[in-house]
């Protein structure tokens, strides 16, 4: 069969071609907090990269390249409706540092369960939420060999989080491993058909978006998924990435690891004060062993 390449369609629009690309990377990675212990996974967003580049790195940069040999990818669909988990017919991704080779033998793993299957390559190289995290794993794995597992959570219940985390935990016992979950964080505005807010109580629009973001946020930290669900049923906040989250959160229930998820940075795309105007919020987590 010829070799098939997912091309990285969003440069050059969401975000820079190189030499830009690596240039700016640089710049909001220097300028991210780090800590001592490296991440086995992180929440990151996927917006256009000028948008929320500088939250990324918050999360990029507790990762140590020299402990990963496979990056798992784990991003919602924004252009197709399924209630499955879809992987790539791609053998490889593309980027504009260059090329990574899709793990196959994981692939094959997960074909074998019978609960994934295959997008068509027009769907995968539509999608932004799986290749706008490529440029920053391709700079902080650069020179480094590694293997990338791209998966696409679709729209699944609650039900089908918990049976993917069962599937997907396992991997997490692996030191080697890296999960890397793409969402953002709330879509506010009438364009997006969610205008909660509670300007008596928080002050502002902004202020009551953040206020439900961190209450979001707070519920993921405690690492347990009916938690989260429960929080989605009564706020209804438009988390885009709330499935492959649920996922992660399934995940710790199946693996010998113990983790803890702690976020590093929020911000939003604008700073909302009528119901006119629509941001989108940002936020980067990490998640260590303990």
């Amino acid at each position: 069969m010829p070799r098939i390449v997912r091309r990285p369609l969003h440069a050059g629009t969401w975000y820079e071609t190189e030499p830009g690309l690596s240039s700016g990377l640089e710049t909001w990675l220097a300028a991210a907090d780090t800590g001592n212990t490296h991440a086995r996974a992180i929440i990151s967003p996927h917006a256009g990269l000028r948008y929320c580049g500088h939250v990324m790195a918050h999360a990029y940069k507790h990762i140590d390249p020299q402990r990963v040999s496979r990056v798992f990818v784990v991003g919602p669909s924004h252009h197709i409706y399924t209630r499955q988990c879809l992987l790539s017919v791609a053998n490889a991704y593309s980027a504009p540092q260059g090329q990574v080779e899709i793990d196959q033998d994981i692939y094959s793993h997960l074909l074998r369960t019978g609960h994934f299957e295959r997008m068509r390559l027009e769907t995968d190289e539509a999608e932004h939420s799986l290749e706008l995290q490529m440029p920053f794993i391709m700079h902080i794995m650069r020179g480094q060999p590694f293997k990338l597992v791209p998966i696409m959570v679709g729209a699944i219940s609650p039900d089908r989080e918990a049976l993917y985390g069962r599937l997907l935990g396992p991997f997490l016992d692996d030191p080697q491993n890296l999960f890397i979950v793409s969402s953002d964080f709330c879509h506010w505005g009438q364009r997006f058909g969610f205008t909660y807010h509670d300007i008596p109580k928080h002050g502002s629009i902004s202020k009551s978006i953040q206020w439900l973001d961190q209450l979001a946020m707070d519920v993921i930290e405690q690492g347990r998924p009916e938690a989260f669900t429960a929080y989605l049923e009564q706020y209804g906040n438009t988390i885009c990435g709330r499935h492959p989250i649920g996922v992660l959160l399934n995940m710790l229930q199946h693996t010998q690891v113990g983790h803890v998820i702690r976020f590093q940075k929020y911000d939003q795309s604008a700073q909302c004060q009528s119901i006119r105007e629509s941001s989108v919020s940002y936020a980067a987590a990490v998640m260590t062993v303990v």
